[in-house]
Formats: structure tokens, sequence, C-alpha cells
């Protein structure tokens, strides 16, 4: 076994952080530690929407539609993917939200990885 090689599915490890499969947040052992990109394998359900826009982006990101039809909101604009392979690139300071309008699967790619972009959890009502 070799520490330095990773092999998963994104599907199946998407769905234990957030989609995300690469980026500064993983374990600094783990060969999917990195400062220089992010990767992300969204799978959205219709009507699934990012909480709250981005300001400030220091990043730039593309985003490429794997299926479904999504909505990437930037300023004075949106942008519809529809067709598989249909992307947008968009650079650092331009601020940004999503909307899936059915269930879609996309792929994220940002560089560089930085810290301080999550939407907080909701939190979780104790039980009594």
């Amino acid at each position: 076994m070799n520490d330095r090689v990773y092999v998963g599915n994104a599907g199946k490890d998407a769905a234990l952080d957030r989609g995300w499969l690469l980026g500064h947040f993983k374990d600094v052992d783990d060969p999917r530690h990195s400062k220089d990109v992010e990767i992300k394998w969204g799978v959205h359900p219709p009507g699934d929407e990012r909480a709250q826009w981005v300001e400030g982006e220091a990043r730039t990101a593309l985003l490429v539609l794997i299926s479904g039809r999504f909505h990437v909101q930037l300023p004075g604009r949106t942008v519809v993917l529809e067709q598989q392979g249909d992307y947008v690139v968009w650079g650092r300071g331009v601020d940004h939200s999503w909307f899936a309008e059915e269930e879609s699967v996309v792929l994220t790619v940002r560089w560089p990885s930085l810290p301080g972009y999550a939407v907080p959890r909701p939190e979780t009502p104790s039980r009594i």
C-alpha cells in the first residue's frame, strides 16, 4: 500500500465531506490534501440552492455540468448549464451563488484552496 495514492469513487467519497474530494480541508497526511486546488463532486436534488452568496471571492473556479440543469448566479446575470459538458469559469472578485433546477451533478474545480468559504451547517436541535 502506497500512502501517497488514494483510489475512490466520487459519488461515495463526496457524500462524506459535502461533496469535496480534494482541498486544504483534508487531513495533511491524506493524498487528497491540497492548498493549490479544490475539487467537488456536487450532487444536487431539484430546488437545491446555496444558502448564501459567496462575496469577496479570492479564488478562480470552473464548474462543469455532468448531468441535469444547473443555474450559476453571477452579478447581473445567470448562466444556465443544460447540456452535459457545459461549463462556466469565473475569476477572483466575482461573487456567485447557484441553484439546481432539476437533479444535477456538477464538478467544481477551484484554486487556490482557501479556508473561510464554507456555509455554516444548520444547528441540529438538541433532543431531551
